[in-house]
């Protein structure tokens, strides 16, 4: 039994979103995919995707595809220098930071953050907390699987 009306919704507030995506850097390197695995299923507003990669979604349905690009605005912001702390080598437990290492740090809130090792001269560790996609135009490949009503649980 099919729903005659299920190919009539369009992507907005308070849809639930069923999508395939590829987000791909400036010179074309995929970043994160879900064709190899489960495609992505969300709520428009809820906070899982920046708003920079829903607003453009909107007015989409099943069946449809898009690329969008996505400017670090609307992405993940621009690159911040405050954001590249200085720590000292004792800092560091366990791990022996590496230049270009990801690592977790905790945050003020308890909650982790991860940095990036950018330097280490001496005793000094330089560690940059921006997004690893900050700065970065982003393109936003979309292919719209399903789009329905959101059901409230």
């Amino acid at each position: 039994m099919t729903d005659q009306n299920s190919d009539q919704y369009r992507i907005d507030d308070g849809m639930e979103v069923t999508l395939h995506f590829t987000l791909k850097l400036e010179d074309g390197t995929v970043v994160d995919s879900t064709r190899d695995k489960q495609p992505a299923a969300f709520q428009v507003g809820d906070g899982n995707l920046p708003p920079g990669f829903e607003h453009p979604l909107k007015g989409l349905a099943a069946g449809e595809s898009g690329s969008f690009e996505i400017t670090p605005e609307q992405a993940f912001g621009q690159h911040n220098p405050q954001n590249i702390q200085l720590l000292k080598r004792e800092d560091f437990e366990s791990d022996e930071p590496e230049v270009g290492m990801v690592m977790s740090f905790a945050d003020a809130a308890g909650g982790e953050l991860p940095g990036v090792i950018k330097s280490i001269e001496g005793e000094q560790v330089e560690v940059d907390f921006n997004h690893p996609l900050a700065g970065r135009t982003l393109t936003f490949e979309v292919e719209v699987i399903d789009v329905k009503p959101a059901t409230t649980h």
